[in-house]
């Protein structure tokens, strides 16, 4: 309802003209190989190497009709002395928008990446290695959009679903006697919205619009379910040039439910063999978190042109006070700086699928050896969209609903053969679970994060492109640690027509509160042919 409440006062004051796309279209897919050394500098003086294949492709065709961008990696890992666990790693991301017909859109996203599995846990920001601590998610949406009217009155409509899936971390870093948390497997989500509107002065002063939104999920842990119903009507009252006061009111019912996690003599909770918690099949529903009624907010809207929106709103929801925004700066043709302050019920399915649609359709696709490229911070080409970041889901996986609130920032800037990204955020998560069903209940979590990315053509041959990353992460179970992380990584590359050449540098460290600090040196060789 947050989505509606941003449409419904940014049209209702003033309608942004189209961009229009060059025609462009680019496939191509490729083979690699490398060689990775990974050095302990911890102490222990441990030096791993192993080797790495991988088959990928990467493909963007932008047209007025259709717009899409896919990225995507497959890599085994081998090793030859056994020191090192061999592996399959999947990366990818894929944004599309199909204009099917006049204000008939259909549009899309997936991603495959690896995130942090528990809070508590190691917080590694290069991924070469023996890792602990992290899961392969798996994450898919897609749906119909409807527009029509871009006069005075407009109405829209849209459908989306999405399914996200997580496996099982390879290695635990968590001690065997730390209270057991629960291990995300799937669920699916379906999401439908409806909204009518006219903008300011078509009958009235003010602008004026209706919206209704239906949500529902099922998570196989524990069987939840959540199901949210949301209306709300709201108004924008032009002020002055480009500045209006906007306010809307609506009523919501919201309902999750979960079963209970089977128990054995003792009363400690049986986990299966990949550590989730066994569902008891004797359990009934219990009410995880419910609310009925009516909710409110009110702000302000400053909109003086076509490549500048900034909207702050406060109210009361979820039976307490709620703050959101959005600042969205289109500074050139292809840089632009976003950030917004967000406050929802959420679960980890459905964030991370939010945080997809709400990606560009174009974006930089960062060259990362050791990391994943697809589990932080993604720039866009465009100062209409300048990316976003996913570390506020994948900072680590939740497997409960949550209330999350929090802000995320990203910059980026392209300009010739330069490209810049910066993204910094916080994120708060207040679990909702039953009353002793575990160790989650009444607690919170907190992550903070900030990414740096540049890269820079030397030639049309060669370059060079580096990451920076800085994480910290507070857990509110008793006695659970603070986390902190941190990493860089940089590479340089040069191209001999369809062979190209890269060799990549790197060192990460991550610090667990009461148990020391590990740091890694890494350095890669590799060669990639393209077809």
């Amino acid at each position: 309802m947050r989505l509606f409440a941003a449409a419904c006062a940014a049209t209702c004051l003033i309608a942004a003209p189209a961009v229009a796309k060059d025609k462009s279209k680019s496939i191509t897919p490729y083979v690699d190989a490398g060689q990775v050394l990974v050095a302990d500098l911890s102490g222990g003086g441990e030096v791993l190497t192993y080797s790495t294949i991988g088959a990928g492709v990467d493909a963007s065709i932008q047209t007025r009709r259709v717009e899409v961008q896919l990225s995507y990696k497959y890599e085994r890992r081998f090793d030859w002395q056994n020191d090192v666990a061999d592996q399959d790693t999947h990366s990818g991301l894929a944004r599309a928008a199909v204009k099917v017909a006049p204000g008939f859109t259909v549009e899309g996203g997936a991603l495959a990446t690896r995130a942090r599995s528990d809070i508590r846990g190691d917080a590694p920001t290069n991924l070469a290695g023996n890792v602990r601590n992290v899961s392969q998610v798996y994450s898919v949406y897609g749906g119909p959009t409807f527009h029509t009217g871009n006069g005075p009155a407009s109405v829209s409509a849209a459908y989306r679903f999405g399914y996200t899936k997580v496996e099982a971390p390879t290695i635990s870093s968590i001690d065997p006697a730390a209270p057991p948390v629960d291990v995300f497997d799937s669920s699916t989500n379906h999401l439908a919205q409806v909204r009518a509107g006219v903008k300011a002065g078509t009958f009235l002063p003010v602008g004026l619009s209706v919206a209704g939104a239906w949500q529902r999920e099922e998570m196989s842990q524990l069987d939840q379910k959540f199901d949210g119903k949301y209306g709300r009507a709201d108004a924008v009252l032009p002020i002055g040039r480009g500045l209006a006061i906007v306010g809307g009111v609506g009523y919501e019912k919201i309902e999750i439910t979960q079963k209970d996690a089977l128990r054995d003599g003792t009363g400690a909770i049986v986990r299966d063999g990949a550590g989730r918690f066994v569902t008891d099949p004797a359990s009934p529903p219990r009410i995880a978190y419910e609310i009925e009624g009516i909710f409110w907010d009110a702000g302000v809207l400053y909109k003086p042109n076509a490549r500048l929106m900034l909207e702050a709103r406060a109210g009361r929801r979820y039976d307490s006070m709620s703050y959101t925004g959005s600042l969205q700066w289109q500074i050139s043709r292809r840089s632009g700086l976003q950030v917004g302050v967000y406050d929802s019920v959420q679960s980890f399915g459905r964030q991370l699928a939010s945080d997809l649609a709400a990606l560009p359709t174009s974006f930089n696709v960062p060259t990362d050896s050791f990391g994943d490229q697809f589990d932080g911070c993604i720039f866009g080409d465009s100062g209409t969209a300048a990316g976003g970041c996913l570390t506020n889901a994948l900072g680590s996986v939740a497997s409960a609903n949550y209330r999350a609130r929090g802000i995320t920032g990203v910059l980026a800037m392209n300009s010739g053969r330069t490209t810049l990204g910066l993204g910094a955020g916080y994120a708060n998560r207040r679990y909702l679970v039953p009353a002793g069903s575990s160790v989650l209940a009444g607690s919170s979590d907190d992550t903070y994060y900030a990414q740096l990315f540049a890269s820079r053509a030397l030639s049309g041959r060669s370059g060079v492109n580096g990451n920076m990353f800085v994480n910290y992460y507070q857990s509110g179970i008793a006695g659970a640690p603070g986390v902190f992380g941190g990493g860089a990584a940089g590479s340089y590359y040069h191209s001999f027509g369809p062979l190209s050449a890269v060799a990549s540098l790197g060192i990460s460290s991550f610090e667990v509160d009461g148990e020391g600090s590990n740091t890694q040196a890494q350095a890669q060789l590799g060669l990639r042919y393209g077809f």
